[in-house]
């Protein structure tokens, strides 16, 4: 979520050059499916599954598992926040996103595929960087949904500098404001409104583990993220209120393709992960679902990852 952008959308720049990137780093495998007897689904080379960006628009399909949740996703819009808001709605749950206002085109996509699913729909766009749009953005929540018993704070901001000092202050303090003062603001204001079987996931990432050098700032509130994580499930566990995260390895998603990556690093993005392609929101989609689902009621302080077989967790 980054205030420096043009009227172009993110998510189609991201489109438009995923498309290429992603066939080559596919290494050309053709896509092959086996069935697989008793599931009724076809087994699938996760090599060359995702030839192309998905947020499981029409790839995922639901079963009931968060029939009746409320939930709230910052990001919601694009990237792993637009497939988990996909998801958790064909799951039963009813949805609010938020989104930086300049990308109201793709939030409305969402929107009428959350409504599309059968749930209601909440589109609040503004600035995390604001403590006070932070608080009200969890007010309009509670009051457009009539409750709240899932947080995801996903959006983010990442800016690629090849040396510390290319980062300025500006830039500093924006990366921090979105990344890690907005997940506080967000949990602090919807806190006392969560009941016991709530639960809030932060987004991560293999940064937190593995730092890039020129993602200096950006990899620090990733760590901060991590750590969060586990400390407010220690804090919450005890109400009742389950607190996870979702680390990501190379995941397509706008933050790469809006000046979170040189187009360099683009280039070779996922390949050298053991299945040679970077990954797709779609497939964290379900990790986001697991987090949130009662029968993960065991599942507190956990971060899970999903990285093509390279870094942690």
């Amino acid at each position: 979520m980054d205030g420096e952008r043009d009227a172009l959308s993110r998510r189609g720049l991201m489109g438009g050059v995923a498309g290429g990137l992603v066939a080559s780093a596919a290494g050309g495998a053709a896509a092959q499916t086996t069935a697989s007897p008793g599931t009724g689904q076809p087994l699938a080379d996760p090599r060359s599954k995702y030839p192309k960006p998905d947020h499981g628009e029409t790839s995922y399909k639901g079963s009931g598992r968060l029939a009746g949740r409320k939930a709230l996703i910052t990001g919601g819009d694009s990237g792993m926040g637009r497939a988990a808001a996909i998801a958790y709605a064909r799951e039963g749950a009813d949805v609010a996103i938020n989104y930086f206002p300049s990308e109201e085109p793709d939030a409305r996509e969402v929107v009428e595929l959350i409504e599309g699913a059968g749930r209601k729909a909440v589109a609040i766009p503004g600035d995390l960087r604001d403590a006070a749009f932070c608080r009200d953005l969890v007010r309009q929540a509670l009051d457009r949904l009539g409750g709240l018993d899932i947080v995801v704070c996903n959006a983010a901001r990442q800016q690629s500098r090849d040396s510390i000092l290319d980062v300025s202050d500006e830039d500093f303090d924006a990366t921090m404001k979105t990344n890690i003062y907005a997940p506080f603001y967000i949990i602090k204001a919807a806190l006392p409104h969560l009941r016991p079987g709530s639960v809030i996931i932060g987004t991560t990432s293999e940064q937190a583990y593995d730092p890039s050098p020129e993602l200096y700032d950006y990899a620090q509130t990733k760590a901060a993220t991590m750590n969060y994580v586990k400390s407010l499930a220690k804090q919450l566990g005890k109400q009742g209120i389950r607190v996870n995260g979702v680390a990501p390895g190379p995941i397509w998603t706008p933050l790469q393709v809006s000046g979170g990556a040189s187009m360099e690093k683009l280039e070779k993005f996922g390949g050298t992960t053991p299945l040679g392609r970077p990954g797709q929101p779609a497939e964290l989609a379900s990790i986001y679902v697991q987090l949130a689902a009662a029968d993960a009621s065991y599942a507190n302080g956990q971060v899970y990852g999903a990285a093509g077989g390279i870094g942690q967790p």
